[in-house]
């Protein structure tokens, strides 16, 4: 007979194993149950989260295409960058225009009297605090400056007090002392710094730039702005101030020389604009793929992934796809295919062929942007056919997420129980057979005395 593990003193049988058995016998479906239903979710969970990333970063970047000018092929051109630059946005058209720049924007900018301890000199030798006040615009920038304050921490808190209001400080050290010099960030006519109070950095300070706008002709016509950012000179177009226009020679310095300035349609900006919706709709698809597709084990046996047949993916991916197979635009080209741009017949990316693209490049050009752009164009439509996927709390991607969630904080609180019930069960279990074992050896040790005296009386009646 095969030996046992003796675990019932009084028994001598393996008590301990049969509680084990029991016990795994009791646990194992319900945790077999729990363990799959959760492994289903959790993987579940995690693919949908990818899914809804992927979608969040593909509509981003269709809202971003909608809004920089993607698709309208328009670039923006200076003749001279050391002097002007520009970009062409929304609303810009074909043109050109002749510009000067007279005179650069530039922001009030204060120095105060110099400190000969430098920017450890203290600023604030009394005892109670002191203000000094920085005024412009009809509004006051009150700074405490508190017993003992040096230059370094009036400075400090002028910059994390009123940095986000354009205020600006910064110490200059020479040979002589420290100085605190305060620029505004917010220029043009009208704008000028003023110190007042009784900290002491008030008093003798003067002013090393006064504020002045920026003065340009464009085709001839005069205007100023307040910084050296122009926006609304010309529709649609930004244009950047460098620096002040050079004279025509030296004998007529007061005569600028005109740089141009021009928006004009660029097919290389096409591409560029279609190619990046192209890599958006593919790294979509990708990650919608390879949530759902089938592969094949090193045995060559199917393989699902996550969310292979999962309704709502289908349903998703047909959307988008319907929408992109539509035709749209007001040119004789209505559809990207005309433009070269190809769906591989495999795996549904897509893909530009390049001699197509030139051929429709050549005729054609003006006809894409009215695919993508305007509220019946692709861009449009592709975020309307995603809005009920997409939402952040009440989408189908973020209820699905939640109630996968949920499913988990139930089987969680199943574990739980599970494990109490199954505790509770070894604990009745232990004590029973604790009982038996000793039951059976007070059997055993009756059985022992009655032998012993039976055995007694036998030698006895023997003598």
């Amino acid at each position: 007979m095969a030996s046992t593990t003796v675990s019932g003193v009084g028994s001598g049988i393996d008590t301990s194993g049969i509680i084990t058995s029991l016990v795994n016998a009791e646990k194992a479906p319900k945790q077999l149950q729990i363990n799959t239903q959760s492994q289903k979710a959790t993987t579940q969970l995690s693919s949908i989260g990818k899914i809804q990333a992927a979608l969040d970063a593909f509509r981003g970047a269709l809202k971003t295409q909608g809004t920089d000018n993607s698709f309208s092929g328009l670039v923006g051109t200076s003749s001279d960058e050391k002097v002007a630059t520009m970009t062409a946005g929304a609303g810009a058209s074909n043109g050109s225009f002749s510009l000067v720049v007279s005179q650069l924007a530039q922001p009030s900018k204060l120095s105060s009297a110099n400190f000969a301890g430098g920017a450890s000199s203290v600023i604030n030798k009394g005892s109670t605090a002191t203000t000094l006040t920085i005024s412009q615009s009809g509004k006051n920038f009150d700074v405490s400056v508190a017993p003992g304050a040096t230059l370094q921490q009036v400075r400090d808190s002028i910059n994390s007090q009123f940095g986000t209001a354009g205020l600006s400080a910064n110490i200059l050290t020479d040979s002589n002392g420290s100085r605190l010099i305060l620029t505004s960030t917010n220029g043009g006519v009208g704008t000028d710094l003023t110190l007042s109070g009784n900290s002491g950095v008030d008093t003798g300070y003067k002013v090393v730039n006064p504020p002045q706008n920026a003065k340009y002709t464009i085709d001839g016509i005069a205007a100023e702005s307040k910084t050296n950012n122009i926006t609304e000179a010309v529709s649609g177009v930004s244009i950047k101030l460098l620096t002040v226009s050079p004279p025509v020679d030296k004998a007529t310095p007061n005569i600028l020389t005109a740089l141009t300035i021009s928006v004009s349609t660029s097919t290389t900006a096409l591409k560029s604009g279609v190619k990046g919706f192209v890599d958006t709709y593919n790294a979509l698809l990708k990650a919608m793929t390879s949530e759902t597709a089938v592969t094949k084990s090193a045995a060559g046996d199917p393989v699902a992934a996550t969310l292979t047949g999962d309704s709502t993916l289908r349903t998703l991916q047909s959307a988008i796809r319907n929408e992109f197979n539509k035709m749209s635009g007001n040119g004789a080209l209505k559809s990207l295919a005309q433009f070269g741009v190809e769906t591989d017949q495999t795996t549904g990316l897509l893909s530009i062929d390049d001699k197509q693209w030139d051929n429709a490049m050549k005729t054609n050009a003006a006809d894409l942007s009215s695919i993508f752009t305007g509220k019946d164009g692709l861009l449009a439509r592709l975020t309307t056919a995603t809005d009920a996927y997409a939402k952040p709390t009440t989408g189908i991607l973020a209820t699905r997420s939640t109630s996968l969630s949920d499913s988990l904080k139930d089987l969680a609180k199943q574990q739980s129980a599970l494990d109490q019930r199954i505790d509770a069960y070894q604990t009745t279990l232990t004590n029973k057979y604790a009982a038996m074992d000793t039951l059976v050896a007070q059997l055993r040790q009756q059985s022992s005395n009655v032998l012993g005296t039976l055995n007694a009386l036998n030698n006895q009646k023997n003598n």
